[in-house]
């Protein structure tokens, strides 16, 4: 009996996938919506490209089932079930022109080539390469290339698109005018799309609903700014940007005691010993913490700035000062963090 909400389109219930003495994923359950843009994000071997294998039909698990639109897909092969993926080196037939490239599926499936052709061009047209139609693929250019495996995949009408990595071999600047046009793509055919990354940048640019993975298992998941702004873990708050750690302690009703001092923030907290999550944009100039800064790193629009405290030497407390923040190493410094943004950890 599925404990998932009865009306995901997608409901992952339970999987598991061991190879030999390694357990790539662990009793994972994930209900992925109708029209929404799910991204799995975590670093390598933490089980997000093989659930997308999984749910693909690309890996049979080890335990568990996939449903999609309520049938059991578990056991069918990838050109059974109502999915298309999306992978990052394009997977393109260079022989081949676009338009038949973006066709090829709806040959496979049996359709009429007037009728394939007619709606290759319909879908070359959604992504804007309706012109190229005729070219071969080794005269586009990468973000081109991979507008045209997108294309590949959407006009088989899958109920779920699947995209493994499909940036990660674009520049910084194309990469970001994709998310974009990813974005912009995905709402206009509504269709589910489940994006697998390693980039939290590109991960918050693109999701409706982020799935934080790490060791095989789901660490967090939620919308982008409630994992950013309140992660439930540690790994969350570190892996989702940066933070500066600190354990602490309660002291009576809203007291938290650090080695930068003593906190006031609102509400109860269940547990005695915390952590707390310091982001580095919440950190400014003037207050009460004395610190020596250690490095600056000049990022265009803003200073990376790392202090060591008065008296805290192993804590390096990271800053996000404005451009024209007069600070440099060595230079003492006086740091304000506000306690209302304050993280409190639960684990």
């Amino acid at each position: 009996m599925s404990t998932l909400d009865m009306s995901a389109l997608v409901s992952i219930e339970h999987i598991s996938q061991d190879f030999g003495q390694t357990k790539a994923l662990d009793d994972v359950s994930l209900a992925i919506q109708p029209g929404s843009y799910t991204v799995l994000l975590g670093p390598s071997g933490s089980g997000k490209t093989t659930l997308l294998s999984i749910l693909g039909g690309f890996l049979q698990p080890s335990a568990g089932r996939v449903l999609i639109g309520g049938a059991d897909c578990t056991g069918m092969a990838p050109a059974k079930r109502p999915t298309a993926t999306v992978f990052q080196d394009y997977a393109l037939f260079p022989h081949m022109s676009v338009g038949s490239n973006v066709a090829f599926g709806l040959r496979m499936r049996g359709i009429a080539k007037a009728e394939r052709l007619a709606r290759a061009l319909d879908m070359l047209r959604l992504v804007g390469l309706d012109q190229a139609f005729d070219n071969k693929p080794h005269q586009l250019s990468g973000g081109q290339r991979q507008r045209v495996a997108l294309a590949r995949a959407l006009v088989v009408e899958p109920a779920v698109l699947l995209l493994d990595e499909p940036l990660g071999a674009l520049d910084l600047k194309l990469r970001r005018q994709m998310q974009d046009e990813l974005k912009a793509i995905q709402k206009r055919v509504g269709t589910a799309f489940v994006h697998v990354t390693h980039d939290q940048e590109e991960a918050m640019a693109l999701a409706d609903h982020i799935v934080v993975m790490n060791n095989g298992r789901i660490e967090d998941q939620g919308l982008p700014d409630r994992v950013y702004g309140r992660p439930a873990t540690r790994f969350t708050a570190t892996f989702m940007g940066e933070s500066t750690i600190l354990a602490g302690s309660v002291e009576g009703k809203g007291r938290i005691r650090t080695a930068l001092g003593v906190f006031e923030v609102a509400g109860d907290i269940a547990s005695p010993e915390i952590h707390v999550a310091i982001r580095p944009e919440h950190v400014q100039l003037g207050g009460d913490i004395l610190a020596i800064v250690t490095h600056v790193v000049y990022q265009g629009s803003f200073k990376r700035v790392t202090a060591v405290p008065n008296g805290a030497p192993d804590i390096h407390l990271l800053a996000r000062l404005p451009a024209d923040s007069p600070v440099s190493v060595d230079m003492p410094v006086s740091l304000g963090i506000d306690p209302d943004r304050l993280i409190i950890l639960a684990r």
